[in-house]
């Protein structure tokens, strides 16, 4: 998300912190939680200690900038505050050797001056002095999720003991939020404890066999300083609250070493949490970290064919069609497809449909799957007519795993793990190409032929090829533009070439647009008046609809102007509903439980966006980590956007899934919620403090719901099924089971732990 403002915040006042505790004791570190001045733009001038910005206005470091009066700005903004260091800091410290600046996250890259001088940027010391660039900002990934910390000798010069320091932060956001937003912002003087690095490898295990082995990295980072203390792990069953595996490590470790801690436990079944604790010196509290254990709730599937995936499809008439029936099943699997519409074909070994119709209409065709275990049929529902999308989109996009790094290989080996992890057997489809394809809005290669056909850069050597791979596996191909000049990332966009664009797209076999507000924001007066939103996704609706190709559109401007009341007049399939997604607690229950007022406006053919899915190895960049999101979160976040009929996207490394998380995506159950053909958006029927629970009705008549946990502690919950609009005695199941639980007249009781869910529907007589 991009976009230039001028602001000044309301409040405008200096302060000088200072250290003073109970009767005159000083405290050991110096509280930078307030009293920050902030201003958007970008002057050098800003870093200095006698700059004056008495003009300046204040900002809170606890949320981003775009929850205080800047919801779309993104680009350069500084920070800066003003400080007394005290001697006396250093000199009743138990090491005294250097000085530690923490400031939190900061979303995307920085740089730190202290009194003038560049001593920190993206999360690296600058020792040396250094003349600062834009360079900072124009990596290829994102620091927004980690924590600064930058660290100065004590003897070094910069520091002003005793007097006043000028702290200044430079921010580059690149789009989406901004800013210094959390974390326990302070300068101190480290203790033994601080040189303990601690790498838990959130989310990593090792399985073997009906265990998981589990590794953790400690190390000294000091020069001078052993290490003494002891680690303790407690592994506790969160419905039961059972401590069932305890392990404690006297630690010692020389300076500049590194150990490694190892244990090994069960699998477990059922929620758990693995809660370590390192304590180190007495002047010191023991530093607390917890990550749950991966569990998994559904049943492999069996040898015996079953055929998945929603079953109705619309494409228009007179267009290439492309049918992949997704079936799992001891392979190899025999396809047959009686009732095809003239002009289709189906490959009998692959159960891939190809072909094009002339007549619009409505066929019924009885698909069957067959092995030596035994068959399956259902009956798929072809839509020739105006409609793509009758239900949302299932599919992989590139953003959230390698973001601008994104090359060609990495595309076709997303393909290909569709079909080798068994993805497309449960009805995954597309295989998304995001920004990061076109040549860079600043390069002197060309970006455009003479002609003015957009061109690739040199990570994608032949677009056209990759269509054809893709579309020879069964799958279909998404990619990424803008109405803007530049994209995001500042790459090539569709400004004056919609309709070469969208025949290029067309060309080379593209069967989704995802296309990106971005720049476009800069031609705009108000980006959140409808009649300044309405031109751009128009004009790209015209040019796809010129084309002989159906491909889908995604419309991406953020939520602005509620584009859910007039996405669909734009010719939008789908729209996002809200600013991005990451993997954090508080973002996804912010985006997956705001999706209220939007819901009347979700159905087949035209769907709610609340962004891609947070699951499996993520990062934004060529440097990937587990998703943060505990495996309850992530429970909670496939259930409640299968709830929300949202398009499921996975945004992951896909040659690198572990068990869980392609258990949690391949459950079919979980899937025909979302793929649900009446397509009705679940709403909320219970809210309190801690508890939600949403209610969907399905094309069957029977109900879905949702019972989520959103508060931090274990609950338990009985639930009055009344409010669901259930007065008889029902038969429940357990989706992630997928397994009946039994009668329910009343009411349903249940454990639920933090975070997490339990997702049901009812089952008909």
């Amino acid at each position: 998300m991009r976009g230039t403002v001028s602001f000044y915040l309301f409040l405008s006042f200096a302060v000088a912190l200072t250290a003073c505790g109970e009767g005159g004791r000083q405290p050991d570190q110096l509280d930078l939680q307030s009293g920050w001045r902030f201003q958007t733009g970008d002057d050098l001038a800003y870093a200095r200690a006698d700059f004056d910005d008495s003009g300046w206005g204040e900002i809170a470091v606890d949320q981003t900038w775009n929850r205080q009066g800047l919801p779309e700005y993104a680009g350069f903004a500084w920070y800066r505050i003003k400080v007394m260091i005290p001697s006396s800091l250093k000199a009743n410290a138990v090491l005294a050797d250097s000085l530690v600046l923490n400031l939190g996250r900061i979303d995307d890259f920085d740089q730190v001056f202290l009194n003038g001088r560049l001593i920190g940027e993206n999360l690296n010391n600058i020792r040396q002095p250094t003349e600062p660039t834009t360079a900072f900002k124009d990596l290829n990934y994102s620091f927004w999720h980690l924590n600064r910390r930058y660290t100065l000798p004590s003897n070094d010069s910069t520091i002003n003991w005793d007097g006043e320091n000028m702290i200044a932060v430079r921010v580059y956001d690149w789009g989406g939020l901004g800013g210094i937003y959390s974390g326990d912002l302070n300068i101190r003087i480290p203790r033994e404890s601080d040189y303990l690095t601690v790498d838990i490898r959130s989310g990593e295990f090792e399985s073997e066999g009906d265990r998981f082995k589990k590794r953790i990295k400690l190390g000294n980072s000091s020069s001078g300083y052993d290490i003494d203390g002891e680690c303790e792990i407690r592994v506790v069953n969160n419905i039961t609250e059972e401590v069932v595996f305890r392990q404690k490590t006297p630690l010692r470790i020389s300076p500049a070493q590194e150990r490694e801690v190892s244990f090994s436990i069960d699998k477990p079944r059922e929620s758990t949490t693995i809660h370590y604790q390192f304590a180190v010196d007495a002047a010191s509290d023991a530093r607390l970290l917890s990550e749950g254990v991966p569990y998994i709730l559904t049943p492999s599937p069996g040898e015996k064919p079953r055929i998945n995936g929603a079953l109705i499809y619309g494409q228009r008439a007179k267009r290439p069609f492309l049918y992949r029936i997704a079936a799992t099943g001891e392979r190899p699997l025999a396809f047959a497809a009686a009732g095809l519409p003239a002009g289709l074909e189906l490959n009998t070994e692959s159960g891939i449909i190809t072909g094009s119709v002339e007549t619009a209409g409505s066929y019924e065709v009885k698909l069957t799957a067959a092995n030596r275990h035994g068959s399956d049929q259902k009956t798929l529902e072809i839509v020739i007519g105006d409609q793509l999308a009758l239900t949302p989109p299932l599919g992989w996009n590139s953003w959230n795993c390698w973001g601008l790094s994104i090359t060609q290989e990495q595309v076709y080996a997303a393909a290909r793990s569709f079909i080798d992890l068994g993805l497309a057997d449960h009805g995954w489809t597309f295989v998304n190409i995001d920004d990061g394809w076109e040549i860079k809005g600043d390069s002197e290669a060309p970006q455009r032929t003479p002609g003015g056909e957009i061109l690739t850069n040199e990570k994608f050597p032949d677009m056209r090829k990759l269509g054809e791979q893709i579309h020879a596996l069964g799958l279909k191909l998404g990619i990424y533009s803008s109405p803007g000049d530049l994209t995001c990332g500042g790459y090539t966009g569709s400004y004056q070439h919609e309709q070469q664009d969208a025949r290029t797209f067309a060309e080379w076999g593209v069967d989704y647009l995802k296309y990106d507000l971005c720049s476009y924001r800069n031609l705009m007066t108000d980006q959140n008046a409808v009649e300044e939103l309405l031109p751009p996704y128009q004009l790209m609706q015209e040019a796809l609809s010129r084309i002989d190709r159906d491909i889908v559109y995604s419309i991406c401007e953020y939520g602005n102007g509620r584009v859910w009341e007039w996405g669909e007049s734009v010719g939008g399939n789908l729209w996002r509903t809200t600013g991005d997604i990451w993997d954090d607690w508080d973002r996804l229950y912010q985006i997956g439980f705001g999706q209220v007022e939007a819901a009347e406006y979700a159905g087949p053919g035209h769907w709610n966006d609340p962004d891609m899915l947070v699951l499996g190895w993520i990062g934004w960049g060529p440097d990937l980590h587990q998703t943060l999101l505990t495996p309850d979160e992530q429970y909670t976040h496939v259930s409640l956007w299968a709830l929300l009929s949202a398009p499921l996207l996975l945004g992951n490394d896909l040659t690198r899934m572990d068990d869980f998380t392609l258990n949690l995506i391949t459950n079919d159950e979980v899937l025909a919620i979302d793929q649900d053909r009446l397509g009705r958006q679940a709403i909320p029927v219970i809210r309190t403090e801690n508890i939600e629970v949403w209610r969907k009705e399905l094309a069957d008549g029977s109900i879905a719901f949702g019972i989520f946990n959103i508060g931090d502690n274990r609950r338990e919950y009985n639930l009055d099924l009344s409010l669901l609009g259930i007065e008889a005695e029902v038969t429940l199941r357990d989706v992630w089971r997928q397994q009946d639980v039994g009668r329910y007249r009343k009411s349903f009781g249940m454990t639920l732990p933090a975070h997490g869910v339990v997702l049901m529907r009812t089952v008909g007589e």
